[in-house]
């Protein structure tokens, strides 16, 4: 089993990196791999709505978005870090996941999900409630904690401080590792996901 872990953040190794660092250990320590996915300081492009990824099964701008949707067909899960930036997650990362979940939605089907996001004081659960709609369309579990996933403080140094944080970090990855397992149990014993892939479109019009 394998958790794709992605860093929002633009500091590769800041507060958001130390939340989900504290989520890679608990896993491994239940024999799930992990692997990390930086977003770091590129230039990632927003959706531009031209329909092409239908046709070509992927995003038309070939870049980070199109290589996290690779990672995913092989990876069980998923856990999306951002930092908290004027009360919402960092804009680089809106721009990765819209293009990610709009083009690869079927990726994602029935695979825990979770958000974890770092914030020096405010703003924190105003990030996630825009991060967990990603998940809560696209038929994803979404995995909780002990306390909303959440670190303060402005350096790694001042995370380290925050107990409660990593202690919430910590019991969100043995909930995931649980819920993995739970669902590899279920396989084995010959219990298949829901079909819900049949598309109905309401529209409103005159």
């Amino acid at each position: 089993m394998k958790v794709l872990l992605i860093n929002g953040s633009p500091r590769e190794n800041g507060c958001t990196y130390r939340a989900l660092d504290e989520i890679a250990q608990t896993l491994s320590r239940d024999f799930i791999e992990t692997e990390f996915l930086h977003l770091g300081k590129r230039e990632i492009r927003g959706c531009i709505a031209c329909g092409q990824c239908k046709a070509l099964g992927r995003c038309i701008f070939d870049d980070i978005v199109n290589q996290a949707a690779e990672k995913m067909e092989t990876c069980d899960a998923m856990v999306v870090g951002s930092p908290v930036y004027f009360a919402s997650a960092n804009g680089t990362l809106f721009s990765f996941l819209d293009r990610l979940f709009y083009a690869n939605r079927r990726s994602f089907f029935h695979k825990p999900a979770a958000c974890v996001v770092s914030a020096r004081r405010a703003g924190a659960t105003a990030s996630m409630d825009a991060l967990l709609k990603y998940f809560s369309i696209s038929q994803m579990p979404i995995v909780t904690s002990s306390y909303w996933p959440m670190v303060h403080g402005n350096t790694p140094e001042e995370v380290e401080k925050d107990l409660e944080g990593l202690q919430t970090m910590r019991n969100l990855a043995r909930n995931l590792a649980w819920i993995l397992k739970a669902i590899h149990l279920g396989k084995q014993n010959g219990l298949q996901p829901p079909d819900n892939n049949t598309a109905v479109h309401t529209n409103f019009i005159r």
